[in-house]
């Protein structure tokens, strides 16, 4: 919405520029008014002139509007118009609202009835001043009722662009367009970084007016119609934009941007552990929805993260003790295998059923549980999903509902009724790697004060560091290795391969860490995690941030 505000400074405020006979001398020349705004003589009242205004008619009529309205005399100029209620407010705001003045009007040869003409003013407000020019055109008609030549009246006889309802206005314009910082001041657009779009959009309409910025002097047409956008028409002073420092990095987003790009349909995001900043967001497509934070899918194997956490804090495994892992678990009604239906000998540890993605190894476990709520319980009081996160833009903060029997053992595997994104499972391989869970932000707290979403509880020393332990022997040997193989630092990872109903292959979802560094993506019918995502991930990771 614009600023501002109609003031009413009428009349001195143009200059008549036209010569010839005034606009005053025309509306002398009859003592009534007509119904259709027109004026009539008490000797035409009883003969009303019908056909075609003759071109001195045309000239009269027109040299008549066009004086009057350089003028500024609105009044006069609806007087000659076919339509005195309709263009008389329109002709008014020329001055009152779009403050223009210093008016004058260049009629060129008339066209048949049509005069073409050029306007030429000044517009001033707040001490601001700048030229505006134009070419606009009229036509004369024979009033219906008093056979008059009168301008045919439409809103484009004052502006070319002017539509019915609309108003011409000169005030101070919206808050300008934010000037988006990534965490070291590099200035962030979506034309570099596409995927950006819909976010800086976002920050543009939260911080926009508490950002810094100050607002430009602009004249516009502001449409009847209020979802419709204003019309630019002149920028008298430029706005100062206001800064939103991010938490983005450049270099870690210009990687996650490159990396989306190869599949068809991707997402990837990327977070620091430590203080839950958000380094890098990206999908591809990268315009409209924001499925990196607002998707909603089943993750497939990555969620073992959370169920191997579950596990190790009820004391159930642990990362080195003896884990079956058949080919085959039935749980209730669900029978679940392994992906080739692979099993790994007697003797296994839960570490070697992890990195491989051992599924069964999980499931036979429930019945220890005795709780099919305990995946949602851990979900939300450990690793923060499902609570309301103020990350600074729109986000999805995942669901794990409590289910039973056969659906809570398709949970324990990252399927069945599990809702995540991107975001939510770098979120969650951060909080594997400090135990406790920091909501992900975009933009700092304390640009607004906002909020943050806290879990209620922590995970002990001794689970965390299994968990690594874990995730660190998929990204050496286990099913992460070859995405990893690239990556240096202390690393680690979690594949994942979500079955979907109604596709022949399954969505590739891969998550993994570099130091103090997160990431998680998943390719749409990208098949085995570590082919699709798993480089999507290593590609983001080597970035650092």
């Amino acid at each position: 919405m614009r600023s501002g505000a109609k003031v009413a400074v009428i009349g001195g405020v143009f200059v008549l520029m036209t010569g010839g006979i005034g606009y005053g001398a025309y509306s002398m020349l009859g003592d009534t008014v007509g119904g259709d705004g027109g004026t009539r003589s008490a000797s035409e009242s009883s003969k009303v002139k019908t056909g075609p205004p003759s071109a001195e008619e045309i000239a009269e009529t027109s040299k008549g509007f066009l004086d009057a309205w350089a003028a500024g005399d609105a009044a006069a100029a609806s007087l000659l118009t076919n339509n005195e209620s309709g263009s008389a407010p329109v002709l008014a705001s020329y001055g009152e609202d779009a403050r223009i003045g210093k008016v004058k009007i260049t009629p060129g040869p008339a066209v048949g009835t049509k005069v073409p003409y050029t306007v030429k003013a000044t517009v001033s407000y707040e001490g601001k001043s700048k030229p505006l020019s134009y070419a606009s055109e009229l036509t004369v008609v024979r009033g219906l009722t008093t056979g008059k030549a009168l301008v045919d009246w439409a809103p484009t006889v004052v502006h070319p662009q002017l539509t019915e309802g609309a108003t011409l206005r000169t005030g101070e314009a919206s808050t300008p367009t934010i000037e988006a910082v990534d965490r070291n001041g590099k200035v962030l657009t979506k034309e570099e970084y596409p995927s950006l779009g819909p976010i800086l959009d976002t920050l543009r309409e939260k911080y926009g007016e508490s950002a810094g910025g100050s607002p430009g002097i602009e004249t516009w047409i502001e449409p009847a119609d209020e979802t419709q956008p204003d019309v630019n028409l002149l920028t008298l002073a430029k706005g100062k934009p206001g800064k939103v420092q991010t938490t983005i990095d450049a270099g870690a987003q210009a990687a996650a941007e490159r990396a989306v790009k190869k599949y068809a349909e991707a997402s990837v995001v990327a977070v620091k552990p430590s203080t839950g900043a958000i380094r890098a967001v990206a999908n591809n497509p990268a315009t409209g929805f924001n499925a990196a934070m607002q998707g909603k899918q089943a993750p497939g194997s990555t969620l073992k993260i959370m169920t191997a956490a579950m596990l190790l804090e009820k004391g159930l495994v642990t990362a080195n003790g003896a884990a079956e892992c058949p080919k085959e678990a039935r749980y209730y009604t669900r029978t679940i295998h392994n992906l080739d239906h692979f099993s790994l000998p007697d003797g296994s540890t839960f570490t070697q059923s992890f990195a491989r993605s051992c599924n069964t190894a999980f499931v036979k476990l429930i019945d220890d549980v005795d709780d099919d709520s305990a995946l949602a319980k851990e979900a939300r009081e450990v690793f923060g999903i499902g609570l309301d996160w103020k990350s600074g833009v729109v986000t999805t903060d995942g669901s794990v509902p409590e289910e039973v029997q056969g659906e809570a053992a398709a949970q324990y595997i990252g399927q069945g009724t599990v809702q995540m994104n991107a975001l939510n499972m770098a979120s969650i391989t951060a909080t594997a790697m400090t135990g406790t869970f920091n909501q992900p932000v975009i933009v700092p707290q304390s640009l607004d004060n906002r909020q943050l979403a806290t879990a209620s509880r922590s995970l002990s020393p001794s689970v965390t560091q299994q968990l690594k332990t874990m995730m660190r022997a998929t990204a050496a040997w286990g099913t992460g290795a070859k995405a990893m193989a690239s990556v240096g630092g202390d690393k680690g990872a979690k594949t994942g391969s979500a079955e979907v109903d109604g596709q022949d292959t399954s969505n590739s979802w891969f998550t993994g860490f570099s130091n103090d560094l997160a990431a998680a993506a998943v390719v749409q019918t990208g098949g085995h995690g570590g082919d699709a995502a798993g480089p999507v991930v290593a590609e983001v990771l080597r970035a650092g941030g």
